[in-house]
């Protein structure tokens, strides 16, 4: 037999198919709760509500970023804050009390709350208006300082972790979508783009393992990570549907072998 057209799903027994449907819709289902897993596991590593790339470079490559405050002061912004004012919420900033300190009474009019009250809040706030209002970075509460007052110091994962999550990842996803190709293959729907499918799906692996790699040295590169890794979800669900959709369909006219 020179190809896999002499082999097809729906010439299988009813039930056979029918527990092929429910292997693959398990497998598709997994991949979900997988995706959720990987949104949470990696979703706080920049101190921010959600997935962001922050958090992938932050695992993979490590992210360095000085809190938007300091770098603020200390380019002179703003203009009107007293040289004192300057130096308490700088000497703040770059302590270990930033969040036992913002409100301390004990500091008197050096609490960086009042500094920011007398100093900020004229144009960071949200309802702020006028030229020199910026009501997109409000100061008004600590939840709102808070995101931009800490600096940080995300570190990526040891090497020794990421090869053994690669072990365990890269040949499972692998033999995964050649099962699933193979599958699709003996389905009644085109070979050629099914087959165009596999291909972008397996180079999207490819590309994401590397990356993992890659990263460690060039940020830039986090991005192969997201674009190979949905490349190879993509060709996961759709060769997984069409392998689902041929188990359901009547048998209807089938090829000879």
């Amino acid at each position: 037999m020179s190809d896999l057209s002499g082999f097809q799903l729906r010439a299988l027994p009813y039930f056979f198919r029918l527990g092929v449907v429910f292997l693959v819709l398990t497998l598709l289902g997994g991949y979900v709760v997988s995706g959720l897993h990987l949104s949470w596991h990696y979703e706080n590593r920049d101190e921010n509500p959600g997935l962001t790339m922050n958090d992938i470079v932050g695992a993979y490559h490590g992210v360095q970023s000085p809190s938007p405050l300091i770098e603020a002061l200390e380019s002179g912004h703003p203009e009107t804050i007293e040289d004192f004012e300057r130096t308490a919420l700088l000497d703040w900033l770059k302590g270990d009390r930033v969040s036992q300190d913002y409100d301390n009474l004990d500091l008197g009019d050096e609490a960086p709350s009042e500094i920011i009250a007398v100093s900020c809040l004229d144009c960071h706030t949200r309802g702020a208006s006028g030229p020199d209002a910026y009501p997109q970075v409000p100061l008004e509460y600590w939840d709102d300082i808070q995101k931009i007052a800490v600096s940080k110091d995300i570190q990526p994962a040891g090497t020794e972790i990421v090869a053994m999550s690669q072990h365990t990842h890269a040949p499972t996803m692998a033999v995964i979508m050649i099962v699933l190709g193979l599958l699709g293959m003996m389905t009644r729907f085109s070979k050629k783009l099914l087959g165009f499918v596999v291909c972008v799906a397996g180079l999207g692996l490819l590309v994401d393992m590397a990356g993992w790699w890659i990263t460690r040295e060039y940020a830039g590169f986090a991005y192969a990570i997201v674009v190979g890794g949905g490349l190879y979800a993509a060709g996961t669900v759709l060769v997984g549907l069409a392998v689902v959709i041929d188990c359901l369909l009547p048998r209807g006219k089938q090829q000879s072998a």
